[in-house]
């Protein structure tokens, strides 16, 4: 999804990349301890080596020993410090590290070598997962050179056409994100098509709930304004035009999108026809679980891991309170 060139940003020196600014907030808090599952390729173990070295997560390798042991020999990665959950095959490495969340030994886990639906598969399982009374959800934390801030995207990664209740739980994780990030009181754009309410148009109306339920205390930590179209969510001047009167229409920090396709398509065109990088954890269980990929580059998987971070500091400091298991 990523990989591709990046844009010189020399000709703007005053502006500090987002992403490095997230791995700057990071770098006071205790590293988090994490199960890194079924990293038996050259990628998973550089990208969880180097977030330990830099500080970011104290890893716990979990999978077929021999397996990751013969990797980073391949490869040329001391792991000789580390240390290995050895289970038989990638199944077994997700349900053991959802053991390892549910009884505290880690608190974030760093996907591997496997399928993210098998990662996510033994997550949401109802009696071994790492299931709470939130709708799981992915959150995409966007640096945009055109964007003087960072931008939030939800849900582009997981649920596929959320209804209502979903909806909510999307917006108060990216709301809890946003915050562990930095952000005190985020701005949510709820998209749609338009910026007015129409019957026929299902987005506009659960935009609308959901602002509804903020303004009666259901959903809270963020200020809601919707349905906006994206250009007066993000362009002042769009809104301005529309004459959109609203301290979220052309400033937000959080796009919450109508359904995984439209958030998937606005995710891609952001990394390719804007230069944008992205990290990306996943939001709702018990704890934050980074979903790398191969095609993720170095950047976004310090970024990552550093988001992951700043979520479990979080938690620890006991500010998700809401989060309870199912």
């Amino acid at each position: 999804m990523k990989g591709i060139a990046m844009p010189d940003r020399s000709a703007t020196p005053s502006r500090v990349p987002q992403l490095d600014r997230l791995l700057g907030l990071a770098d006071a808090a205790a590293p988090a301890r994490t199960a890194v599952v079924h990293p038996v390729d050259a990628v998973s173990l550089e990208g969880a080596v180097e977030a330990a070295r830099i500080g970011l997560i104290e890893p716990i390798l979990v999978g077929p020993r021999s397996r990751i042991v013969r990797a980073a020999e391949d490869a040329g990665i001391d792991i000789s410090a580390l240390p290995i959950e050895n289970v038989e095959h990638s199944h077994a490495a997700a349900e053991t590290a959802c053991r390892l969340a549910r009884s505290g030994a880690v608190e974030a886990l760093m996907k591997g070598s496997l399928h993210t639906d098998e990662l996510l598969g033994a997550v949401v399982d109802r009696s071994q997962g790492l299931r709470t009374d939130r709708r799981m959800s992915h959150v995409f934390i966007m640096d945009v050179p055109t964007y003087p801030r960072p931008l939030f995207i939800s849900d582009a990664a997981i649920n596929i056409s959320p209804d209502l209740a979903a909806k909510a739980d999307i917006v108060r994780n990216a709301i809890d994100c946003a915050r562990a990030l930095g952000v005190g009181m985020p701005r949510v754009a709820l998209l749609a098509a338009v910026e007015t309410v129409h019957a026929s148009m299902p987005a506009t109306l659960d935009a609308a709930a959901l602002c509804k339920m903020a303004d009666r205390g259901q959903i809270t930590g963020g200020i809601l304004d919707g349905p906006l179209a994206f250009d007066n969510a993000v362009s002042p001047e769009a809104a301005e035009r529309k004459g959109i009167r609203s301290p979220v229409a052309g400033a937000a920090d959080i796009l919450i999108v109508p359904d995984i396709e439209s958030g998937n398509m606005m995710a891609k065109q952001l990394f390719y026809l804007a230069g944008a990088e992205s990290a990306g954890i996943v939001m709702g269980a018990r704890v934050p679980i980074m979903l790398t990929s191969r095609a993720d580059g170095r950047m976004s998987r310090l970024a990552s891991a550093a988001a992951a971070l700043l979520v479990a500091r979080r938690r620890r400091e006991g500010l998700n309170n809401e989060d309870r298991p199912a």
